[in-house]
């Protein structure tokens, strides 16, 4: 039996209240652009909302004028959604949670996920949002989840708990190593300093 290989998230749908909530929220407060709008094709009297997060990804929202807003937190049990987490840049992480105190909007604080930084609140009907900051930048042409792989290996070898930046470091030499091509035969590191004889 062969695989139906996915190669992405094609995009999200959530089931909003109103439309004015969800245009404020998806693109007054995370700042995804509302790009078009259409019925829901499998219930005409729902409206279908698209916004662009910005990678390709849609998310979209079905509304109805007649849903009332419930900011109820939504249920966690087995097979429902936790939350959904959103990139941000770090010059963007770092305002957060000023930015969403302005808005008296609660939250986690800034979490430490030793490969991220990761911020947690509500959205206005409950779901949980993360916005998250990856501590590093993968080598061109690499990607984060390659990385992650790779540090995870690092992680595992060393017996260590999480994954700290010292294997995220490791992995994006390893990986440097494996993609980039450099007519040396010898790439480990050394001592260059050694050779100096200019006075400090």
């Amino acid at each position: 039996m062969k695989k139906m290989q996915v190669q992405g998230v094609h995009h999200i749908t959530m089931i909003g209240a109103d439309r004015q909530t969800s245009i404020d929220f998806w693109e007054g407060v995370l700042g995804m652009p509302f790009i078009f709008e259409q019925p829901n094709l499998d219930v005409p009297e729902e409206s279908h909302l698209y916004f662009d997060p910005g990678d390709g990804v849609l998310m979209t929202v079905f509304t109805r004028e007649d849903r009332v807003v419930d900011a109820t937190p939504n249920p966690e049990g087995i097979g429902n959604l936790h939350h959904i987490a959103f990139t941000v840049s770090r010059a963007t992480y770092t305002q957060v949670a000023a930015r969403l105190d302005e808005r008296g909007v609660k939250h986690s604080g800034e979490i430490d996920r030793g490969f991220m930084d990761s911020i947690y609140f509500r959205d206005p009907l409950g779901q949980l949002v993360e916005l998250a900051s990856y501590k590093f930048v993968p080598p061109a042409g690499v990607t984060p989840g390659e990385v992650l792989l790779e540090a995870h290996r690092l992680r595992v070898a060393e017996g260590a708990y999480n994954i700290t930046d010292a294997h995220l470091a490791d992995a994006i030499e390893l990986l440097t190593k494996r993609t980039r091509q450099s007519l040396s035969d010898e790439r480990d590191g050394r001592h260059a300093y050694t050779r100096s004889r200019r006075p400090a």
